[in-house]
């Protein structure tokens, strides 16, 4: 889906991808890295956590637990920036993962196309699963309803996918 600039750190010579080692220690933790934002130089690091067996969602203990221990990470891997940012994902929480469709199935999202199909690239419907093993062995599809209409759309096709948040 869409491609987030790449940051890397190095310590005791190896060189480790921010994204990866952001996802390792709030995994370690017990949460989830749900999406990991930079701002154009670095500066500023945003990272939206969920806790996937609470109904509750995510607290500002949560937060500040995850803030802290990053903090500290980044102080030992001597990453380098200015502000860090440790939120919830929000009711409209993003979908990044194939995972990340299969946990919601039955849900109503919202998606956009890398390229239309036909005249359209935004679509609003119900996550009706996800196949595996479509014209490639590891090919991911989503398969989508919009009204009566089942889509299927390969995983890399979609550019951006959001929950639809419902009040």
């Amino acid at each position: 889906m869409g491609s987030l600039p790449i940051f890397f750190c190095t310590y005791a010579g190896h060189t480790v991808q921010l994204d990866d080692l952001i996802e390792k220690a709030v995994a370690g933790l017990g949460y989830e890295c749900v999406d990991f934002e930079t701002s154009p130089r670095g500066r500023l690091l945003r990272v939206f956590i969920d806790k996937p067996e609470s109904e509750m969602g995510v607290t500002i203990d949560d937060c500040s637990a995850v803030s802290n221990h990053l903090t500290r990470l980044f102080t030992v891997e001597n990453v380098d920036y200015d502000r860090l940012e440790v939120s919830s994902p929000g009711m409209d929480r993003p979908l990044k993962k194939p995972a990340d469709f299969v946990r919601f199935v039955g849900h109503e999202a919202q998606i956009k196309l890398r390229v239309a199909v036909g005249n359209q690239r935004n679509f609003t419907g119900v996550i009706v699963g996800v196949r595996e093993g479509g014209n490639e062995p590891r090919e991911v599809a989503l398969v989508f309803q919009v009204g009566d209409i089942e889509h299927v759309f390969a995983f890399d096709a979609i550019e951006k996918a959001r929950l639809v948040p419902k009040f």
